[in-house]
């Protein structure tokens, strides 16, 4: 997890060839910066990589790295987090720039100044970046999309974030018949698929036809 002194920068996402290259994703603005670092640590800091880029992927970077020299050793990296320290960064030219380090541990407050939680990480699973936080009426961890419509307002200085939680958040998801069979293997799931499949066919039957024009 990011912290207030250290800065997650990139992250090892698998292997390459037979000989311990690795596929590195940089989450840096100019991506080559990854390699700019010089050494970079693990999330405990207790492990130290360096990095020397070899090539380019579609959207990561190929890299060696000091000891590891064959792909089983490479694929045990997969999904490590790279960290430098804060202070090697420069200091956002604007006042209203910010690092994502410098959220986390942020309050988070609805548009009516009810506290919503605590961020207590930043993630980006493929699909852009979600804060992960710790709700403070349920006790639950919540994501959501940190997007200008989930998240209108954030104040460094202040310490604040404003949230507008999407619709639905705490809802429970009803699995689907398939998922229903796929969990129980029973006849009341096989009963469910049977029972959606009828009311499709009806649905369909019941629906006026398209015409063009």
């Amino acid at each position: 997890m990011e912290t207030a002194t250290r800065i997650c920068v990139g992250q090892f996402v698998g292997s390459h060839g037979v000989r311990g290259r690795v596929k590195v994703k940089s989450f840096t603005a100019v991506p080559e910066s990854l390699f700019a670092y010089g050494t970079l640590t693990d999330e405990s800091g207790a492990r130290a990589f360096a990095l020397t880029m070899t090539g380019m992927g579609k959207d990561h970077f190929l890299a060696e790295l000091q000891g590891v020299r064959d792909r089983d050793a490479a694929d045990a990296l997969k999904g490590t987090r790279l960290y430098i320290a804060r202070d090697q960064l420069p200091a956002p030219e604007d006042e209203d720039e910010f690092y994502h380090a410098d959220l986390i541990g942020l309050v988070a407050t609805t548009a009516d100044g009810e506290p919503f939680g605590e961020i207590k990480a930043i993630y980006d699973f493929g699909g852009g970046d979600m804060l992960e936080i710790a709700h403070a009426a349920s006790g639950k961890t919540v994501t959501i999309p940190f997007t200008r419509a989930a998240v209108p307002v954030v104040d460094v200085k202040a310490g604040v974030v404003t949230v507008e939680p999407p619709a639905g958040l705490f809802e429970k998801v009803k699995p689907t018949p398939e998922e229903l069979a796929e969990m129980e293997g029973g006849p009341a799931a096989d009963e469910a698929v049977a029972s959606e499949n009828d009311e499709a066919v009806a649905s369909d039957d019941d629906a006026p036809e398209a015409h063009e024009g």
